[in-house]
Formats: C-alpha cells, sequence, structure tokens
C-alpha cells in the first residue's frame, strides 16, 4: 500500500483557526482534506465506514464511489481530521484492500475566523467515467455476524442458505458486469423486500448496499433434483433434509457452491468415495476433506498453528499432515501423509453440518468436497450443463436459483513451517490485483496501456494488466479437451469486459503447440496488436520476482519444473537464469543434464520408460532393480533399440522427469494417473523416512556433479552417476525411504552449490526458486537453508503458484514492461 500526501504549502495552509471554546486558551485549528482511495473499496462497505468515522469524529463532508476509487472531502478539527486519516485505514471493513492513498489538505474560505456552516457528512451519487475501472472483491466465507443471525430462531434469516452482509459471501461469482452494482449481479433477478430494502438504504446497517442481500421472502431458493433432473425437494428445509440423508446413505451428491458444483460424499465411507474415484475417471490424486468445524479439522490433520489460515476469510484447501488413525477413509488421498481441508465458506455448507431443527443429525462432520467436473474438464457451474455433464456422476443434486456468473474454483495452499505456500490461486483470492513494481503514479491510478498474458496449458490461468497492476485469473486447469477451451474462451472475454480493456499487446508461451498460444495468436490478429513470446522459464522467473516487487533487480533464479519450450526448441526443465533488463531478459547460465523421454507424453505417464533409458544411458541395465518387473516386454524390448536410433526420444533437462526416473527407479511408482504423481510420492517416501525416530543412517552419498554441456557449453548438472549409485544401492537393498530421501539432500547440494558458484561469479546476492518443482516443500527447504546460509537472500513463492498456475503473473509483467519500453516509459 503507497500513501502520497499534499499540501498546499507549510502549515498553516489548509488550516484556519476555530473560535475558542468556553474554558480554552488557544484556537483549535479546522483542516479540509481530500482523500482518494483505490484498490478492492466498492462493495465492501467503505463508504459507510466513512460515514460511521466521520460522524463518530464530528466532521462535514462528502464520500461517493467513482470508476475507480473512493473520493472523500473531509473538513473540522485539524486534530479530528488526521485521526479520520489514520483510521480510514487501520479500521477499514474486512473485506477492503487498499492499494493506495492520495491526500491533499485544500484551503479553507474563512471569513475573521468564523467556522464554515455545518452541513453533516453524506454519501452522494456515483459518478462514472472513461479509462480505468474499479475492482471486483473476491468472494468470502460467510462472517460471523451472519452465522450467529443463521443459528438464531428468533432471527428473520433463521436457517437462511444464502445469508450475506457487506463484510461477507459471495462477490465475484456473481458478477456480470461493472460498476458493482445490484443490476448488473445475478441478484438482479430477485427484487428485493421491505424489509431488505429498508436495510440496504440505511447507511448505518450491516447490509448497506450489500449487493447479494436476500432473506427467505425475496431471495433465492434450494432444490433437490434427480439424477436426470426431475425434481426431488424444493424450499430449504425440504433440501437440506433430503441431501443430509442422502450423504448419510453414502449417496454421491452434486452441490451447487459460491462459483460451482462440488461433488460430495462421506469422507469416513470406503465405499462412497471409491465409487466416486470410479465415476469421475480420478482413481488416485487425492480429494479434499471439507469439515464441521476445526475442532473436527483437529482430529483428521496436524493443525501446527495453521487454525488462522484455516478460519479466514479467503478458506482455501489447507495441505496439513493426516493424524495416524484419522477418522477419513484411506482411499480419500491414497498413499499419501497429507490430507487437504477445508471449512465450511458458504451457509449452505453451515446448513448441511447442522443438526436439523426437529434435532436430528446433520450430515457426516467430514465430507469429500471435490471439483463438480470429470477429469479433464472444465469445472460445472450451470445448471443444465451439470446435469448433462454429471448426470453419471452424481445420484442427486442440490442446486439454486442464483445463477454463478463467473466460475471459481477452491484455492489450495500448502501449510509448511508456519508460512502457506500457494498451490492453486482461485476463491477467495482472485482477483485481487498484484502491484508490478514500484511505480507510485501507475499504482495511483495514472493510465497505461493494457497487456493481455494467456497463460499456460496445463493449471491455467491467465492475466490482464493495466495502472500498474496484474489481475491474475481464478484457476482455469488444463486446457486439452474442447469443453475446458470453451471456458477459458469465456473467461477471459468477462476479464476484458470487466475493464473495458483492449489489449495493446499480447503475450504468450513460446510452445508452438500449445492451445493458449493459439488463442493469443488468434486475438493478437482480430485485434491487429503485437503477440509476443515469452520462454516459460523466464515467464516463471519473472512471475516470483514481480510478486515480491524485484522485477528491476538482478535476480539468478534456479528453475525446475516438468517440461517448457526452451529457446533453442528444446524441452527444458531444469534452469539457472540470470533475470536482467528489469526483468526483460533472462540468460540462462546452467542447466540440468539430458534426461531423455520416450514418446514425449506417453512417457511422462509412465515414468518406468524414462527410468529405463536413464539406466541404459548411464550404462547399467534394470535387471534387480523394482524396473524389472514393471516393464512390459514388448516395453524391454522397445527401449534399447530407441536408445540406439535415437529415435521417438525427448532429450530434456527436466528435473521433473530426473524425479520421474527416481521414482521408478526405487519402485515407488511405475505409471502415473495425475501429473507429478510420482514426484509427490517421492517426497511423501523421503519425508517419511527423514521423520524416523531413529533415521541413521542420515543419507547414502549420491553425487550429481558439475560438467560443462557438450551441447550447451554451460555448465550442468550429470544425472548419470548419480543414476548408477542409485542401481547399485537398490541392488544392495538399502531401504527405499532412504534413497528417496538421499536423492533430495543430493539435489538439493548440486542445486546450491552451482547456484552459489553462478551468483557469487556475476555479484548476485538474491536467489529464487520457482518452476513446480518447487511445490514439493522438502526440496525448496533444503535449498533455501542452504543458500541462506551461505549468505544469500532467497525468494520463494508467496502470492502465486510456483506451478504453471503463476506462470501468467510472469507473462503479464514482462508484456507491461515491454510496453512501457516502447512508450518510453523508464
Amino acid at each position: 500500500m503507497r500513501v502520497r500526501v499534499i499540501t498546499d504549502g507549510s502549515t498553516p495552509t489548509g488550516v484556519v483557526p476555530v473560535p475558542d471554546v468556553p474554558g480554552s486558551r488557544l484556537p483549535r485549528l479546522r483542516r479540509r482534506r481530500r482523500i482518494v482511495v483505490r484498490g478492492v473499496v466498492q462493495g465492501v462497505g467503505f463508504r459507510p465506514h466513512v460515514l460511521r468515522l466521520a460522524e463518530a469524529l464530528g466532521l462535514e463532508g462528502t464520500c461517493r464511489n467513482d470508476a475507480t476509487c473512493v473520493v472523500i472531502e473531509v473538513e473540522g478539527d485539524a486534530d479530528h481530521v488526521d485521526a479520520f486519516a489514520r483510521r480510514l485505514e487501520s479500521e477499514a471493513p474486512p473485506l477492503a484492500r487498499i492499494l493506495s492513498v492520495e491526500a491533499v489538505d485544500l484551503d479553507l474560505d474563512d471569513d475573521d475566523d468564523t467556522p464554515l456552516e455545518t452541513t453533516g457528512f453524506t454519501i452522494t451519487a456515483s459518478t462514472t467515467g472513461p479509462g480505468a475501472r474499479t475492482m471486483v472483491p473476491p468472494d468470502t466465507a460467510v462472517c460471523a455476524d451472519c452465522l450467529a443471525e443463521m443459528r438464531d430462531p428468533e432471527d428473520r434469516r433463521y436457517r437462511h442458505p444464502f445469508i450475506t452482509c457487506t463484510n461477507c459471501g459471495p462477490r465475484f461469482t456473481i458478477t456480470r458486469d461493472l460498476p458493482y452494482d445490484r443490476p448488473a449481479t445475478t441478484m438482479a433477478a430477485f427484487p428485493l423486500c421491505g424489509a431488505c430494502a429498508a436495510e440496504y438504504a440505511d447507511p448505518h446497517d450491516r447490509r448497506h448496499h450489500a449487493q447479494p442481500i436476500a432473506c427467505h421472502d425475496c431471495g433465492p431458493t434450494l432444490r433437490v433434483l434427480s439424477s436426470r433432473g426431475a425434481e426431488i425437494a424444493s424450499g430449504s428445509e425440504e433440501s437440506v433434509r433430503a441431501t443430509v440423508a442422502a450423504l448419510r446413505d453414502g449417496a454421491i451428491v452434486a452441490v451447487k457452491g459460491i462459483g460451482g458444483y462440488h461433488l460430495v460424499c462421506d469422507a469416513t465411507s470406503g465405499t462412497a468415495a471409491t465409487v466416486l474415484r470410479a465415476r469421475k475417471h480420478r482413481p488416485d490424486q487425492p480429494f479434499a476433506v471439507m469439515v464441521r468445524d476445526l475442532a473436527t479439522a483437529a482430529d483428521l490433520v496436524h493443525v501446527d498453528g495453521a487454525e488462522t489460515l484455516l478460519t479466514s476469510s479467503e478458506r482455501p484447501i489447507v495441505l496439513l499432515r493426516r493424524r495416524a488413525g484419522a477418522p477419513v477413509a484411506e482411499c480419500v488421498a491414497p498413499g499419501l501423509d497429507d490430507l487437504g481441508v477445508l471449512l465450511p465458506y458458504a451457509p449452505l455448507h453451515h446448513l448441511l453440518f447442522a443438526d436439523l431443527p426437529d434435532g436430528s443429525s446433520g450430515a457426516p462432520e467430514s465430507l469429500v468436497m471435490t471439483s463438480g467436473n470429470l477429469s479433464g474438464e472444465p469445472l460445472c457451474f450451470d445448471d443444465a450443463e451439470a446435469v448433462a455433464r454429471l448426470g453419471g456422476i452424481a445420484d442427486l443434486f442440490l442446486t439454486h436459483d442464483r445463477e454463478i456468473a463467473v466460475p471459481c474454483e477452491d484455492s489450495v495452499v500448502a501449510w509448511h513451517e508456519g508460512e502457506v505456500l500457494p498451490i492453486r490461486r482461485s476463491r477467495g483470492y482472485a482477483p485481487l490485483p498484484v502491484v508490478l513494481g514500484h511505480d507510485t503514479d501507475l499504482v495511483l491510478g495514472a493510465t497505461s496501456g493494457v497487456v493481455l498474458a494467456a497463460g499456460a496449458e496445463v493449471k491455467n490461468t491467465f492475466a490482464l494488466a493495466r495502472d500498474g497492476m496484474a489481475f491474475v485469473s481464478a484457476h482455469l486447469g488444463d486446457l486439452g479437451s474442447l469443453e475446458s477451451r470453451t471456458a477459458y474462451g469465456r473467461a477471459t472475454a468477462q476479464l476484458l469486459r470487466f475493464h473495458r480493456s483492449t489489449p495493446e499487446v499480447v503475450v504468450a508461451d513460446l510452445h508452438p503447440g500449445y492451445a493458449s498460444r493459439a488463442w493469443a495468436r488468434d486475438l493478437s490478429r482480430e485485434l491487429g496488436v503485437p503477440l509476443h513470446g515469452v520462454q516459460h522459464h523466464h515467464a516463471h522467473l519473472a512471475s516470483l520476482a514481480a510478486e515480491h516487487g524485484r522485477l528491476d533487480d538482478p535476480v539468478l533464479g534456479v528453475v525446475y519444473d516438468g517440461t517448457g519450450y526452451g529457446c533453442d526448441r528444446s524441452v527444458w526443465g531444469g534452469e539457472l537464469l540470470l533475470l536482467g533488463d528489469r526483468g526483460l531478459s533472462a540468460t540462462r547460465l546452467g542447466h540440468l543434464g539430458v534426461v531423455r523421454l520416450p514418446g514425449a507424453d506417453a512417457g511422462v505417464r509412465n515414468p518406468v520408460r524414462t527410468a529405463a533409458l536413464a539406466v541404459l544411458a548411464a550404462g547399467e541395465d534394470w535387471v534387480g532393480t523394482p524396473l524389472d518387473p514393471a516393464l512390459t516386454d514388448t516395453e524391454k524390448r522397445a527401449l534399447p533399440a530407441l536408445l540406439a536410433s535415437g529415435t521417438s526420444i525427448v532429450p530434456t533437462s527436466s528435473v521433473g522427469r530426473l524425479f520421474d526416473v527416481v521414482a521408478a527407479l526405487l519402485g515407488v511408482r511405475a505409471r502415473v494417473s495425475y501429473e507429478a504423481q510420482a514426484a509427490v510420492e517421492l517426497e511423501v517416501a523421503a519425508r517419511r523416512w527423514h521423520e524416523r525416530p531413529d533415521p541413521l543412517p542420515t543419507h547414502v552419498p549420491l553425487s550429481l556433479p558439475v560438467v560443462v554441456s557438450a551441447t550447451t557449453g554451460l555448465p550442468s548438472l550429470d544425472p548419470d552417476p548419480l543414476v548408477r549409485g542409485l542401481v547399485a544401492a537398490v541392488r544392495d537393498e538399502v531401504p527405499t525411504g532412504l534413497l528417496a530421501w538421499s536423492f533430495h539432500v543430493a539435489l538439493a547440494a548440486a542445486t546450491t552449490g552451482l547456484a552459489a558458484e553462478e551468483a557469487t561469479a556475476r555479484g548476485v546476492r538474491t536467489i529464487g526458486l520457482s518452476g513446480g518443482v518447487f511445490v514439493n516443500r522438502l526440496l525448496v527447504t533444503l535449498v533455501r537453508d542452504a543458500l541462506t546460509g551461505r549468505g544469500f537472500e532467497v525468494l520463494t513463492h508467496r502470492l502465486v503458484p510456483a506451478n504453471d498456475g503463476g506462470l501468467s503473473l510472469g507473462q503479464v509483467a514482462i508484456g507491461a514492461r515491454l510496453l512501457a519500453s516502447r512508450h518510453g516509459r523508464s
């Protein structure tokens, strides 16, 4: 947040004496000040906050919204005006996000020290204009005040499934257009009753201008449908009762939430979770679990200080260590030590868990709560589409008649050593902006060019930059299906409509086969604007630098991920890059040596094949290793021939593929059903060993020596000695967990050594860790601690994910810098 205070001169400019009050010796001073506040300050109760604060301090003036900000003029006792300015921010409403405050002291028209006529303080009509747009608030969890009313039998909103106020509830997902007023939301279909209208109009009421305001008499209603769409129950109580009964009977229910549908079942029922996996085509990937309350969460996981995060208004899914014997089915997160847990955030969730009015129990205390889609498809949010696409998965639907304008998945974060590591940035965080750099004029709203970034192919987000800020979309997911690409086109159109913006530059990944690049190319041609390609790992590093405000600084980046299209048209994935030229350049300083990927995508799905090639290339064979029984006879015949000929083999520098090699060679995972499964399970094996009560020996010495690449002439980490060491250790029956831990230690040591050497040689003291591999909490801790111990500043992701979900921020930041340079801005 930035503050700029402008005065017309030294005191007493803008200040006049106020007549003495009886008994005082000195006249009080009177001041008038104009304050402009930018950020998420509309639709969050900011103007009523201003009114109440001014009244409490006895100040006069006005407050209004315009297209980009809140404009305040306040006048009164000088000390009270100063107190107002301080408390304006410190006591701001919970959903407000202040990015900048500009305050200007104005001259007062005095007449022989006579005070101005008292007019009180009023909220005046909003104004609109061309240019930049206001910001859409994110969706937030129902607040404690609303929950208390919902649970009070004497309150008129008792057990109302859509209770909300200015401090909570849906915002982003109900917004069709801006400015954020009820007619531009999906609540426009529900005219206010007299009681709600009175609350809405009263600036002293908690629901003043709360656009989603409603009650039993004028709000949305619930229905329960069969798997074919036939109505089974209607009305709040009957619908909740029918849903609770179905969940207790082991059914799978598609529940329409704030941003889309969830598929829900009893998390303690292995049968229900197994059926859901089969129907959803998701054999292994873990499910999230929604729990009734914090006490229930503590029964399932080690909360370890994450209470505030779990109960925050964002309500993300939080990855926490599962307790031994936790009352949740093993198949909910098979083979993993972590469990993704979240608390209820919509009023409807609370109603499902609560006891019914007749005293009977609500839903089971822990529920599988997973995205309402088939694997690889976008989230369902439209009612008719949900019945069509989810009818083969869900036994029934709990739905309602409030439309979802913008679908939005749940956010996912990991909690590690008291820190938040973003995995998926979506509900609760999107579409809050990330401020780019330190340009105060931009942050304060000066007009600048608009850039649109298309993002990655998997874990897709896209981003728009304007006025010194980057607006990163909610999580879209993978773009492999037609349905996903259609959803992507719809979401990008919504973003441009919200901002009333036409991009001057479109940015995309260099990969020629990405659907996101094809879309970006078509849009740039349609608009007649340039398309700028940004190398994948450059974008990763720029995203990290942008979120830390370090684009202007030299940063050496260690960027480790699965695969990315390199500047030399080969496949990269284990890179040392030096960020320079204010973020516009990234010089490759080193990389991982060759890991051979057989058959591209087929090789990614079958780590055993990549591992077999690695073993053969290192001069070993798979006899006596877990590869032998895992390989088919066909693979055993084909792979040596492929290595000899070099056909159908993609050489990569991918650390993600190296994880695949090690996981398969150790017998942890030969074939995967979801992205990074082998790496995730290898981290689990390593962590289990490391956390044993008797972890000796600490690790087996393994080596990734630095050599000069014959292809690039750059220093590279040679994987062949590592592979040979693992083959020998496996044949000697060294425990799998010990070898998994030893691999992490060896990779961290090699990475630290090479990064420190290259940084020192260039006088760089800041090293950043980005790319999907650094979602691995064990590796990021080992590398970060080692580099910090050598005196380096280490940057890790805190706002956007290290994986491809954060890529669009880096792309749009580079595009914004490129556009600024073309416009002659420094």
